[in-house]
């Protein structure tokens, strides 16, 4: 049980409840499962019989939905009391796989019918929770987070909205920018990375993967992932490279200047491993053309790890660009909505979140820092000595 001395000495806030709207129920379900299996054993652990009310139950999660009549209208629904709760709603707003009739019309769920989905349940909660915790990994509008020339501020208007709508904490792993909870200067913002849960499953799945100098280097596939690499990098003791994106600025497609090249900075990858990491592959275009120039300059194995893969072109370009063996593994988290097919490819692995969110919840419920549970750096520390000493 992670963190169990500093849980051993605190108290729970309130009993927890976990609202999941549809869209995120797997992985909510897989959460509930480790946090009831992590307080049997704290309770276990205390041996005392003095058990806080709530504290221990063969499930946290509540029933809750958000039905939609003909027009598509919809309303947020609770059928059990979440008086005095402290309440987590968990939300995937990436997970288009729902849908929704108007008029006869079926619809695919959006990001937007998603986000007013969650403000439905606060809504339905509010006044009769203690507290309210959005857990939204990613992050709603997270890539539209700064302003240039005249445009919406769409991810600081949300978080904001949810602030006023009573919301105290709003939990989120790798934001595309996190300086975003400046706009919320007055809540609780906890933005987590799942470095520790990369290296765990290439370690598991990649027999033969040596984490080491001579063998192994992190590559950043823009100026944007640069602050991930340089992290991976120097907790590993590696050396690391970098991409930056040649832009046409004359020309717009599909809302964004069109890249022209990648251009690399760095040593020789040549007979070494490499890790490209970011925090999400949208079509993939960038990321699998960087994959492809690293295996032009020699590289060994490309392994691409990326917390959330939304593969918005489908999988035919990963799928070539693994026969061709410019492609070796491709990682990613289980926080979000992920292609049925994609965990059926031969060069996927899974990242399980799980266990560490249920621990976030936990740590956060009992009111303690999240500071150990944030940092990975004894956990990947111990990892990479059993690795050396295998």
């Amino acid at each position: 049980m992670p963190n169990i001395e500093l849980l051993e000495k605190s108290i729970p806030v309130a009993p927890i409840r976990i609202a999941a709207l549809e869209g995120c129920r797997p992985l909510a379900e897989e959460v509930d499962r480790k946090l009831v299996k992590f307080r049997k054993e704290l309770v276990e652990a205390k041996r005392t019989t003095l058990v806080p009310q709530g504290y221990c139950e063969k499930t946290f999660l509540i029933d809750c939905e958000c039905p939609r009549f003909g027009t598509g209208e919809g309303k947020g629904y609770i059928r059990e009391s979440v008086r005095g709760a402290d309440l987590f709603i968990m939300v995937d707003v990436t997970n288009y796989s729902l849908t929704y009739t108007v008029c006869g019309h079926r619809n695919h769920m959006s990001p937007d019918n998603h986000y007013q989905d969650l403000k439905r349940i606060i809504s339905a909660a509010t006044g009769k929770a203690h507290r309210i915790n959005v857990i939204m990994p990613f992050l709603y509008e997270g890539r539209q987070h700064r302003r240039s020339k005249r445009e919406s501020l769409d991810c600081a208007l949300a978080l904001r909205e949810l602030g006023n709508m009573g919301v105290a904490n709003i939990i989120t792993f790798d934001a595309h920018d996190p300086r975003v909870q400046n706009s919320i200067p007055l809540k609780g913002f906890d933005n987590f990375f799942p470095t520790y849960q990369f290296l765990k499953a290439l370690v598991k799945n990649v027999p033969d993967f040596k984490p080491d100098n001579d063998h192994l280097m992190i590559i950043s596939p823009d100026e944007g992932a640069m602050s991930r690499a340089v992290y991976f990098s120097n907790i590993l003791g590696v050396d690391m490279g970098m991409f930056y994106k040649r832009r046409d600025y004359s020309t717009i497609v599909n809302g964004k200047n069109p890249i022209v090249a990648h251009e690399f900075l760095g040593d020789s990858v040549e007979g070494k491993d490499v890790i490209i990491i970011d925090d999400m592959i949208s079509s993939g275009e960038s990321m699998l053309d960087v994959a492809r120039q690293i295996k032009e300059r020699k590289a060994n194995r490309v392994f691409i790890c990326t917390t959330y893969g939304l593969f918005t072109e489908g999988l035919a370009k990963f799928d070539e660009y693994y026969e061709r063996g410019w492609l070796d593994r491709l990682i990613t988290t289980n926080l979000n909505y992920r292609l049925p097919e994609l965990l059926q490819r031969p060069y996927y692995i899974e990242a399980s979140m799980s266990k560490y969110l249920a621990s976030i919840i936990d740590t956060i419920n009992h009111d303690v820092s999240v500071e150990k549970v944030r940092s990975s750096n004894e956990k990947i520390m111990a990892l990479m000595k059993k690795v050396n000493g295998r």
